[in-house]
């Protein structure tokens, strides 16, 4: 039997027709389309976009990497592990971006046995009380609490393991002009106490209540990452939120930030004894190495023969930040670095900001780009309700029952400078 062929014309004819069938395939299916394996974000309008990646594994359960991204270069990377900020990275004067965030690259980092002993907190987000609670102990409708004693003679930071070390649920917030993160966990009554880790003197008690909180993280195209924090209790509690990030806007890992300067809303701080509790004296910073009013690079006075930076090795105070004349965010800090014109400033709506000179970095860790952390190399501006509130009663309360909402918030807004401060 003779081969049927097409005449060239027929071949013509066929040829379109297949290619008329086959666009029309792609336009109707755009699933059939291949995409990038790589991409596991979502894009918000204006250049805004949040990325899910895998941190590792901790103890069986996954560990994710939230990355939330502006169009202007900045990005910032939370982990459901601690509510760790892993990595912040802006611009320079030059347009240069760099990770101006202490901290690692691997969930190992968080976890071994030196960062345990050195403790530093990177990053993290900090609860049930943020900062220290003298010996332990505080007194609530007549009772006396007991927490562990994590940092002798005193608890810190809610105790061995504080919000910092606990896996939390994340939810993706989008609303116009942002993207965010929702990170929320439940407090349990008897948190802060760990028996399994006792301390002496033992504890009993704990934190009081079961405690529903939540950090919302949001980021905007004028590169400011604000944080939202939101707690409710069904018993009466003390509660103390904050973030515990060490900036170095130089870059990550580049040496001190003793040539930093630094400026603080606050004409007074709250002196410390030899363990680093408030003495309840709200003193003025006049005259005093603690005179951040105008800007002093952070190394200009560290050193002094001041017997409160003998205490601190360093700075390791709260300032009480003078009250705001609108209703709103208060400007707390200005942080700036004459090197690359990185500028943070920070906003909030609490009433205090500790100020940690990174005093305790003792060379052990090693950072994101493996260089070596020590003493200096990195600071914490942490906003905040005033270190042992519960057991002076001339400081702001930190009490919170059920019914009220515990709501506070804080921005970090990063910009560029070329001139000297």
């Amino acid at each position: 039997m003779a081969a049927f062929r097409f005449a060239p014309r027929h071949l013509r004819v066929a040829f379109c027709a297949a290619l008329v069938v086959l666009i029309a395939a792609l336009v109707a299916a755009p699933s059939l389309v291949a995409k990038p394996a790589h991409k596991h974000g979502k894009s918000h309008s204006g250049g805004l976009t949040i990325t899910k990646s895998s941190f590792g594994t901790l103890e069986g359960a996954g560990v994710d990497r939230y990355t939330l991204a502006n169009a202007r270069g900045m990005s910032v990377s939370i982990l459901t592990y601690g509510g760790i900020i892993q990595s912040l990275s802006v611009p320079d004067r030059r347009g240069h971006v760099d990770n101006v965030a202490l901290g690692f690259g691997t969930i190992d980092g968080y976890t071994n046995a030196a960062y345990v002993k050195s403790n530093p907190y990177f990053g993290a987000s900090i609860g049930r009380y943020g900062n220290r609670i003298a010996k332990g102990r505080f007194p609530l409708d007549g009772v006396t609490y007991s927490l562990d004693i994590n940092n002798d003679p005193n608890s810190l930071h809610g105790g061995f393991k504080g919000f910092d070390k606990q896996m939390w649920v994340a939810q993706e917030v989008q609303r116009s002009g942002t993207v965010g993160l929702r990170l929320s966990r439940t407090s349990v009554a008897g948190e802060g106490c760990t028996l399994s880790m006792p301390s002496t003197p033992l504890c009993t008690t704990g934190y009081p209540g079961n405690l529903q909180v939540s950090v919302l993280f949001t980021l905007d195209n004028s590169s400011r990452l604000r944080f939202d924090y939101t707690a409710t209790t069904d018993k009466a509690t003390v509660v103390n939120l904050t973030n515990h990030s060490y900036w170095n806007l130089a870059g990550e890992g580049s040496g001190t930030i003793y040539d930093h300067q630094l400026q603080l809303n606050a004409d007074n701080f709250t002196p410390v004894d030899s363990t680093l509790i408030p003495t309840g004296e709200i003193r003025s910073v006049a005259g005093t190495p603690f005179d951040f009013t105008r800007f002093h690079a952070i190394g200009e006075r560290i050193r002094n023969n001041n017997q409160q930076l003998v205490y601190g090795r360093g700075y390791d105070h709260n300032f009480v930040l003078n009250p705001s004349r609108h209703p709103g965010l208060n400007l707390a800090a200005q942080l700036f670095d004459p090197s690359s014109g990185r500028l943070l400033t920070i906003s909030t709506t609490e009433p205090g900001i500790q100020f940690y000179s990174g005093n305790f970095l003792d060379g052990t860790l090693y950072g994101t780009r493996g260089r070596q952390y020590r003493q200096g190399d990195g600071l914490a501006l942490e906003t905040q309700h005033f270190p042992d509130s519960p057991n002076h009663t001339n400081f702001p309360s930190t009490v919170l029952r059920p019914g009220q909402t515990y709501q506070t918030s804080t921005v970090y807004a990063f910009s560029t400078s070329g001139h000297k401060k």
